[in-house]
């Protein structure tokens, strides 16, 4: 008999874990996400809330951009002005969103009013694994260029068989972040392939 105890026993792992859990949305100042989750991350630890807040998410993506012929990498946040948290289940108590509401630069939890009027409100099981979903795309990509590509400028190629020479961009194909780009060899135009990270724009 599958009573409300021993339910949990015929689930897997990952899905108990994600029914036994809540997603929370913090409102904070932009520009200051990644010191507010360093900030509460150590918070979290000093007051041993550790069974309770599981932890303190910041979606972020991975820029590329070439600075003096390097590649360079920097994360940026995708969600500027939010930062994610995953609290057990009915453990979210008054005096631990008093105490995080207070912490500088966080301005108040996401609710079902205007600002922080209203009743604080979890995410959808769907919004969550939408957002989880993505910042997995995003990783796995991991090559994006914030400086758009136009067709008809030169570029040169800094990585590959090619490298040091100049070529054309004749296609680009901005969903998997690569070029089909002309290059003159021995006198010849020849069409190739290249990925947004092995070239940059000529000087």
């Amino acid at each position: 008999m599958v009573t409300e105890e021993n339910v949990n026993d015929h689930k897997p792992a990952e899905e108990i874990a994600e029914d036994n859990t809540k997603w929370y949305v913090l409102r904070v100042v932009s520009g200051k996400e990644k010191k507010i989750k360093e900030y509460l991350d150590k918070d979290i630890v000093r007051n041993e809330w550790t069974d309770i807040i599981k932890q303190v998410f910041l979606p972020m993506e991975k820029i590329w951009y070439v600075q003096k012929g390097k590649k360079v990498m920097r994360e940026k946040n995708y969600y500027p002005g939010y930062v994610m948290m995953e609290v057990t289940k009915g453990k979210l108590t008054d005096d631990i969103v008093q105490h995080i509401s207070g912490v500088t630069n966080i301005m108040h939890f996401l609710t079902d009013g205007k600002g922080s009027k209203g009743n604080i409100i979890s995410l959808r099981r769907s919004e969550v694994n939408k957002m989880l979903g993505r910042v997995d795309e995003m990783n796995d990509q991991g090559e994006i260029i914030n400086e758009p590509f136009i067709v008809g400028e030169t570029i040169k190629i800094i990585e590959g068989p090619f490298n040091d020479f100049n070529g054309v961009i004749e296609e680009i194909n901005d969903e998997k972040k690569k070029l089909k780009v002309t290059v003159k060899i021995f006198g010849r135009s020849t069409p190739v392939e290249l990925s947004y990270v092995q070239v940059e724009k000529a000087l």
